[in-house]
């Protein structure tokens, strides 16, 4: 039987788990489920602040994807019935960040379709993120995919804080899932990224077909990345991608991966993200409590997200300052 305490204590102690120790979480029996939650929901109050760390995203430029990610519905490769336009408008930009800062949002991030942002369009979003910067009210964050120096220094430069690049898989899995690039090109753009100053948001999707063991293999994949924040995705099944028949996870899986990310990633932001919904409202509000002290809230990328007049009353009754 696994020690969950001895695991515990030893992170509560400042120590780190091995590989070896995390990936013991698996061989947990039934009867340690609720022993594995209620210590991490131990590790979260130890270690993380009680300002829960909430941000929106706005879909900035949807579909005519060249990747063939099988999860994704803006891919140019499926035949999905996503919504297909180019940059957003400095007026939709404008209106959408102000409406989230009303709200109390505390991040603004435009996310983009494609291999990378470049040439004039990254110009013109580098116009709305100086515009926003100037503003103030929010911080800014980006996620444009593979990015090179050159493009990372130009948002920099324009306001952005924070870049966000998830791994998505562990690298075991990652290349049944895409074969357009790989693992080690987003640790790439995330590394220089980091050298230029950013903060990293780094996570995944569960439930696109891996082990338990390859969820763990992810959670420590990103400990090379030293992310700021991990968003944790669950898989929504687009009609018309490879993956459009998945069988959903348990709710009992999804707390346990929550779980073992916080036992591994004691102290980062475990960011509740795309998928949610699909939980019952109690289960949303025990992630919390074991883990989640992040959240997208407001509509997500092509899959429907939740109203912040929902989101925040769940939030405070798990003990965090929205």
């Amino acid at each position: 039987m696994v020690d969950i305490q001895s695991l515990k204590n030893k992170i509560l102690e400042g120590g780190e788990i091995s590989a070896d120790e995390a990936f013991g979480l698996c061989d947990i029996t039934p009867s340690q489920h609720e022993e594995l939650w209620d210590s991490a929901c131990e590790i979260t109050r130890r270690f993380c602040p009680k300002e829960f760390d909430s941000c929106s995203i706005v879909n900035a430029r949807s579909g005519k994807c060249p990747e063939n990610c099988k999860w994704c519905a803006q891919s140019a490769h499926h035949k999905t019935e996503v919504e297909v336009y180019p940059l957003i408008s400095r007026e939709q930009c404008m209106s959408v960040a102000e409406h989230n800062r009303l709200q109390g949002i505390r991040r603004f991030s435009l996310v983009t379709s494609g291999r990378a942002m470049r040439g004039e369009a990254l110009d013109t979003v580098c116009g709305y993120y100086r515009e926003l910067s100037c503003k103030g009210g929010m911080h800014l964050c980006a996620s444009m995919g593979l990015l090179g120096r050159e493009e990372l220094q130009k948002l920099y430069d324009s306001g952005v804080t924070r870049y966000h690049c998830n791994l998505e898989a562990a690298p075991s899995f990652f290349p049944t899932l895409c074969s357009t690039h790989t693992v080690e090109d987003k640790i790439k753009t995330i590394d220089i990224a980091r050298e230029i100053g950013f903060e990293v948001c780094s996570g995944g999707i569960i439930g696109m077909g891996e082990t338990p063991r390859q969820r763990v293999e992810l959670a420590l994949e990103l400990r090379r990345v030293e992310p700021h924040s991990i968003p944790i995705n669950l898989l929504c099944p687009i009609p018309g991608t490879p993956l459009e028949g998945m069988a959903p996870l348990t709710e009992e899986e999804v707390l346990d991966a929550i779980a073992i990310f916080r036992f591994v990633h004691p102290r980062t932001i475990l960011r509740f993200a795309g998928g949610r919904a699909r939980l019952s409202r109690a289960t949303q509000l025990r992630a919390l409590q074991i883990g989640m002290n992040g959240g997208i809230v407001g509509d997500l990328l092509t899959t429907i997200g939740s109203k912040v007049a929902d989101d925040k009353p769940l939030i405070e009754s798990a003990g965090y300052d929205f």
